[in-house]
């Protein structure tokens, strides 16, 4: 159990799980790894504050570094379920359950619109989860869209629970396995009105009755529908509260401007609020 989970590794998600630290609070920071981060791949990073001509990258490092000495502890891997439990959380990655007391939200802009009938299907045939859903479909067709580097592996588990996979993405999968039927395409659409039927696959229709839809990042909205939302990004007050209990969100997931300087005083004002109310006991 820690006091503070943080979802996402880049300069919010860091500067939170610091500050978390400082006060005295155990934080957990799941993330995909540094590499996929969008500062990473900066060539150059000029605007923020006595660091100028900096690399996203070394800056990336820099903080992740400052993170680890502080005693902050990291998963590498994607949050696929989430769930709140009265004063706690759980989250899913991977087989692993990890807990926390408080929560908070920093996992960038959503990259990659949905796929049409995505989420009206949502629940009703389509999952984000293998590991969680594969058990509903053994023996029945299943379609697994790989967005994600190791969708071909959970594509594999799939298949090892006896569900008939096809496996469907615009790169050609590394690690799927030799029976598992390849199909490329870019341009789907999930199909079916109460429940799905199938999808198209660049005009080529494929019948199934689940799709399992596995991206490098779940939308913070797809694992707590009912969080509030404006203009596309995740609405928090002055001190970074969404509109849930215990969930906090900073970042470039709250819109506008996005900025690492914004994103690092965001995460501060989280871990720090955060804090507070676990000592407070609220």
């Amino acid at each position: 159990m820690y006091d503070i989970v943080i979802l996402g590794g880049g300069p919010a998600g860091l500067s939170a799980a610091v500050a978390a630290r400082q006060k005295n609070c155990s934080a957990l920071v799941i993330s995909n790894p540094p590499e996929q981060n969008p500062l990473f791949r900066a060539h150059q990073v000029d605007n923020y504050l006595g660091m100028p001509g900096m690399s996203g990258e070394d800056m990336l490092r820099a903080f992740r570094s400052h993170a680890q000495e502080m005693g902050v502890a990291f998963v590498t891997g994607r949050v696929i379920s989430a769930m709140s439990m009265g004063e706690q959380f759980y989250l899913t990655v991977g087989s692993e359950l990890y807990e926390g007391k408080k929560l908070i939200l920093a996992s960038g802009v959503a990259r990659g619109a949905k796929y049409p009938g995505e989420e009206a299907l949502l629940g009703r045939g389509v999952s984000y989860c293998a590991t969680c859903d594969g058990m509903l479909y053994r023996g029945r067709k299943v379609v697994v869209i790989g967005r994600s580097k190791d969708a071909p592996q959970e594509a594999n588990y799939l298949a090892s629970l006896g569900c008939q996979v096809t496996y469907v993405s615009p790169q050609v999968p590394v690690g799927l396995h030799e029976d598992i039927p390849y199909v490329k395409a870019g341009k789907l659409e999930v199909l079916g009105e109460q429940m799905v039927t199938g999808i198209t696959a660049e005009g080529q229709e494929i019948s199934c009755d689940g799709v399992f839809i596995l991206r490098e990042t779940v939308v913070p909205t797809e694992l707590f529908p009912e969080l509030e939302t404006e203009k596309g990004a995740i609405k928090v007050d002055r001190q970074m509260h969404t509109n849930l209990p215990g969930i906090f969100a900073a970042g470039d997931c709250t819109g506008l401007p996005l900025q690492v300087s914004k994103a690092v005083g965001e995460g501060l004002i989280a871990a720090e609020v955060a804090a507070e109310e676990l000592l407070e006991g609220k």
